[in-house]
């Protein structure tokens, strides 16, 4: 491959984006050099001649968006950042030259792979790869429902797209490939894909692993397959870049060949530019071959910042400013929805989204918690109208499925439809809920509790970003049945858990889970879990029983002892928690003083005050038994060194749920037992 032909002034702009990417690496002695070396003439191409982007106002709603997947490059966008002057909300560049200079130190905003909301001017957080690809989806998803809502023949608010560079690595992840064929069944003509067709991994060449025709699969998912021969052909670059735009009924692929450590004399096309510094000797010799001053590093020359601001900041004010014009026009002709617009821009919620959160009477046959879920949903969604959302094929079962009129189903032709149908796809379905999320809307998402496995490396990172998305996991616990121990969730719960940030909710009856969609509506800056049952639960008389809305402090105390002072504290979550009511009846009939605690959440709990906990778990009361459908991890924190945990210390069996649990000893009698053994 032979330099970028094109003028000088384009030539130096992407010999810097490269020079200052191997100089960061270097002077951090780590990183990855290679990739933005061979990528920087795309990425030039995409900032300087193609993005609708405006640098002072990177938040812009109708924004075109850069995605780059593989974050390890993430020098590439860091130094495009800088180059382009994009802006902080105070007009300070997002990121200065010292800012590359401490690329992937401590506190610094240059870490090793891009962070949303870390760093202003990235889209998303990437690094894990193909989960780039994944949100690109979303993105592109939450464009289609915005226009499809929100534009009119007069006022064209929506109608970005959305950028993506990407990887061998991101193309042989599953995740990426369950988003693409997403992608391609909903014809997302917004959504591009450039493909760096390198053929160098970690191991070698990729030829050890990949031999797949990659044009192939992608023209197979529905896509438009485009090639480029040359990263350094910004001609040819352009050619397709145009084609993309013109394409209007499907997303597109360009396939484009580079060389790794492109100019590197000895590491240039292998494994040895990919993932560390090039060394001082080869930086030199390689900023030689570029024409480039070999004894300076960090080099911005003259002019390179001028001509970014000519070409990209030049475009995008004047795009900005129109579409902030349009929208002034907008909110007079349409003045509700352009409230709603501005609530969704502010991450706020309408006043009354509140009004209709049902109320179950006591019913002691009651409904499953998934049922239950899917009432609420349907009462809270119309007064929440961005609350968008779907299943991996599962909605009838999840009980996810909008059913109030003009619900309507998000497909390529209804783009307006607020029921998504994801397949089976796990987790393409959470990585591009995250790209929905990060663009604004309310998304929540749904599966069996089983399969959270196969979307946790989306959910963690839904919790890394802050993000509101909102996961409904149903049939949980050995309480699945007949379906046996493939299906039931026994080390979710500890799993989901461990994620920090993540809310997990597990309710106990109709009303904590009415409590559970409060909540989770309520967090506008982390993800919750709703963890909900198959079978049927009591619902409990609260005349009787405290109040639900206890759940909003992770734990309460549901039912006392006499006075107040109990002997032994009974803790359940779940479909476990009219199990441990049917124990305190038993205990205080028997003359032994119970107190029954609900914790639907430990992570709420723990948020509480001390005096708070304490009062709900008074630290003198340390005969304590803890019953959950679920492994014992976790639970020592609240039942100490002295407490009996009942629930699962194994997998389950296929047969009727109350046989299973009757097998695996979580019944009232062995919660009764732990409780007067605790007490002599």
């Amino acid at each position: 491959m032979t330099q970028a032909t094109a003028t000088d002034t384009v030539t130096t702009a992407i010999d810097t984006i490269r020079t200052l990417s191997m100089d960061a690496v270097q002077a951090a002695n780590s990183g990855h050099p290679g990739t933005p070396m061979a990528l920087a003439p795309i990425a030039y191409k995409l900032w300087a001649d193609v993005l609708r982007y405006d640098p002072a106002k990177p938040d812009w709603p109708n924004r075109d968006r850069y995605v780059l997947s593989c974050g390890h490059a993430s020098m590439l966008i860091y130094s495009v950042l800088h180059l382009a002057g994009v802006k902080q909300p105070d007009g300070k560049p997002a990121l200065s030259l010292d800012d590359l200079k401490a690329f992937r130190q401590l506190g610094s905003l240059t870490p090793g792979h891009p962070e949303v909301g870390h760093t202003v001017g990235v889209e998303t957080t990437t690094g894990p790869l193909g989960q780039g690809c994944g949100n690109s989806v979303g993105m592109a998803i939450a464009e289609r429902w915005l226009a499809a809502n929100y534009n009119t023949p007069e006022h064209t608010l929506f109608d970005h797209d959305i950028y993506v560079q990407c990887s061998d690595g991101d193309l042989m992840e599953g995740v990426a490939c369950e988003a693409a064929s997403l992608a391609g069944h909903l014809g997302l003509a917004n959504l591009c894909w450039v493909y760096d067709d390198n053929q160098i991994t970690i191991e070698g060449g990729t030829d050890l692993a990949f031999s797949e025709n990659v044009a192939r699969r992608f023209e197979g998912l529905g896509w438009a397959v485009l090639s480029v021969d040359d990263a350094n052909d910004l001609a040819a670059l352009g050619k397709a870049l145009s084609a993309f735009k013109a394409e209007n009924k499907k997303p597109t692929l360009i396939i484009v060949k580079s060389v790794i450590g492109y100019g590197a004399p000895k590491k240039a096309g292998t494994s040895g530019a990919h993932g560390s510094p090039l060394g001082d000797e080869e930086i030199a010799a390689t900023k030689a071959v570029y024409g480039w001053p070999t004894d300076e590093k960090f080099r911005v020359p003259a002019g390179v910042k001028e001509h970014f601001q000519a070409t990209l900041g030049k475009r995008g004010a004047a795009a900005s400013a129109a579409w902030q014009a349009m929208f002034t026009a907008y909110k007079k002709a349409h003045p509700e929805r352009a409230k709603q617009l501005e609530q969704i821009f502010a991450g706020k919620l309408p006043a009354d989204w509140q009004a209709s959160l049902p109320e179950f009477p006591a019913d002691p046959k009651g409904m499953a918690t998934r049922a239950s879920s899917g009432k609420t949903l349907n009462a809270l969604a119309p007064h929440l109208p961005w609350l968008i959302g779907g299943s991996a094929d599962l909605a009838p079962s999840t009980n996810t499925l909008l059913t109030f009129d003009g619900a309507g189903h998000f497909q390529a032709a209804t783009p307006a439809g607020r029921n998504f149908h994801f397949g089976i796809r796990e987790h393409g379905m959470a990585a591009a809920a995250n790209g929905m999320a990060l663009s604004g809307v309310r998304p929540y998402v749904a599966t069996f509790f089983v399969f959270s496995d196969y979307c946790r490396p989306s959910v963690r990172l839904s919790s890394i970003m802050h993000l509101p998305v909102v996961y409904v996991f149903t049939h949980d616990s050995i309480g699945v049945g007949e379906d046996g121990p493939t299906h039931q969730p026994v080390e979710q719960l500890a799993a989901c858990r461990a994620i920090p940030g993540l809310i997990v909710l597990r309710p106990g009856d109709a009303n904590e889970t009415a409590s559970a969609w409060k909540i989770a509506i309520e967090h506008q800056h982390r993800p919750t879990a709703l963890i909900l049952t198959r079978q049927n639960l009591p619902t409990l008389d609260r005349t009787v029983y405290a109040p639900a809305s206890g759940t909003e402090r992770g734990g309460y105390v549901l039912a006392d002892a006499a006075g107040g002072k109990p002997t032994v504290i009974l803790i359940a979550t779940g479909s476990e928690l009219s199990l441990a009511v049917a124990a305190h009846e038993s205990l205080t009939k028997s003359g032994v003083a119970t107190r029954v605690v609900s914790m639907p959440s430990m992570e709420l709990f723990a948020e509480q005050d001390a005096a708070y906990r304490d009062s709900v778990l008074p630290p003198g009361v340390t005969s304590r038994v803890a019953v959950e459908a679920g492994v014992r991890q976790g639970w020592d924190r609240w039942i100490g060194d002295r407490g009996v945990f009942v629930g699962m210390n194994g997998f389950g069996e296929s047969g009727p749920a109350e046989q299973v649990f009757a097998a695996r000893g979580i019944t009232t009698e062995a919660v009764v037992a732990a409780a007067k053994g605790l007490i002599g």
